[in-house]
């Protein structure tokens, strides 16, 4: 696969990046019961594969069919290819859920979330992990951005029960995101008129792709010395404020459709 942004590839992504995409699924597995798990947006399964335990069922999912495929070959997974908006699941057929970091990526993610609302039983979980808005930085593929209260909101609409928490860094994770974005701050500091957001969007995401290409073997350079950041040391948080990092949802009790449609409505 290429390296794009898009997604986290090993050996191509930084350290604490990847770390933090471990840190989310560490924390998925952490209140997974038993039976059927479907992992959306599931890439080439490195982290997917994790969840299969304790005898579980799983299946992943993801909208390209090659990186499916890939997840096949290189796991074993049971993966096939389907849009995040139009999931090829019976309704309440399934236990768990797993959105990592995928519902940024919708322009309309009412639909993502209705349907995994839809495929979920009615005793079953859906965990939703996606950047905390005031703390992501510039990605084109993020085009819905949420705070903690926006997201709990949205998914309040198709399920009866929502907790949103934080998922943080400790000191050494803020420091190594803050060496980063200061680097990028420099960067973009070329573009001082913003011409890059006038750009027809192919072009735009062209552009982001090159300079993530150049910039994360310079920041691989230039990491500073001793282990790289592991997924240890992020944890959940109550507590959230704009410097945190992701947000942590766990989605219980799915609404049908005829109830989301009049919560949606201003029914009650």
């Amino acid at each position: 696969m290429k390296l794009t942004g898009e997604r986290p590839l090993e050996g191509r992504t930084p350290a604490s990046l990847l770390a933090l995409h471990d840190a989310g699924y560490r924390e998925v597995r952490a209140r997974l019961g038993s039976g059927s798990v479907v992992d959306i947006g599931c890439g080439t399964g490195d982290a997917t594969s994790s969840l299969a335990a304790d005898g579980r069922r799983l299946v992943g999912i993801d909208y390209h069919a090659p990186t499916a495929a890939a997840a096949q070959r290189r796991h074993g997974l049971d993966a096939v290819a389907a849009n995040g908006a139009t999931l090829p699941l019976r309704s309440r057929s399934v236990d768990h859920v797993c959105s990592s970091h995928l519902i940024e990526h919708f322009a309309r993610p009412d639909t993502h979330v209705a349907e995994v609302s839809r495929v979920l039983r009615a005793g079953g979980t859906a965990f939703f992990v996606t950047p905390n808005g005031p703390a992501d930085f510039e990605n084109p593929y993020h085009v819905s951005l949420f705070e903690p209260q926006a997201l709990a909101s949205l998914l309040g609409r198709f399920f009866d029960e929502v907790e949103v928490f934080g998922l943080d860094g400790d000191a050494v994770v803020k420091a190594d995101f803050e060496r980063r974005r200061r680097l990028a701050q420099r960067v973009l500091r070329f573009d001082r008129w913003g011409l890059r957001h006038r750009l027809p969007r192919p072009a735009y995401v062209g552009l982001h792709v090159a300079a993530r290409r150049v910039m994360y073997p310079i920041l691989a350079i230039r990491r500073p010395p001793g282990p790289p950041v592991s997924a240890d040391r992020f944890a959940v948080t109550s507590t959230i404020d704009a410097g945190t990092l992701v947000l942590f949802a766990v989605a219980r009790r799915p609404r049908t459709r005829a109830t989301a449609r009049r919560r949606a409505d201003g029914g009650d």
